[in-house]
C-alpha cells in the first residue's frame, strides 16, 4: 500500500494551525485538544494517500477543500509528489478573509 504524498504546511496553514490550537487551549479543555488533533491527523493521512478524494473548492478549480469539522476547512493544492497545505480555515470567518496562495 502507498504510504502517501509528503504533506507540507505553507506559513499560512501554519499559522492558522497556531491560532486554532492557541483558541482551543484558551477556551476548551486538554480532552477537546487532543480530539482536535486526532480528528486533524487522520484528516491529513486521508488527503496524503488519496488528495483528490475532497471536491475543488468552488472559485480555485486547483486547490481542494476537506470539512475538518463543522468550523475548520482545509485547504490545499495537489503537487506531483506532494499536498500543499494553504490554510486551516475558521468557517465562522468571512470567506473573504481565506487567502490562498
Amino acid at each position: 500500500m502507498k504510504s502517501g504524498c509528503e504533506v507540507i504546511w505553507t506559513d499560512e496553514a501554519y499559522k492558522n494551525l497556531n491560532n486554532t490550537l492557541t483558541y482551543i487551549e484558551g477556551h476548551w479543555s486538554e480532552k477537546e485538544l487532543r480530539k482536535f488533533a486526532r480528528l486533524l491527523e487522520k484528516q491529513l493521512q486521508l488527503i496524503s494517500q488519496r488528495p483528490l478524494i475532497f471536491p475543488e473548492a468552488f472559485k480555485h478549480k486547483d486547490v481542494r477543500r476537506a470539512v475538518l469539522s463543522r468550523q475548520t476547512t482545509i485547504y490545499y493544492k495537489v503537487k506531483s509528489d506532494s499536498v500543499e497545505i494553504l490554510s486551516l480555515f475558521d468557517n465562522r470567518q468571512d470567506p473573504r478573509k481565506l487567502k490562498m496562495k
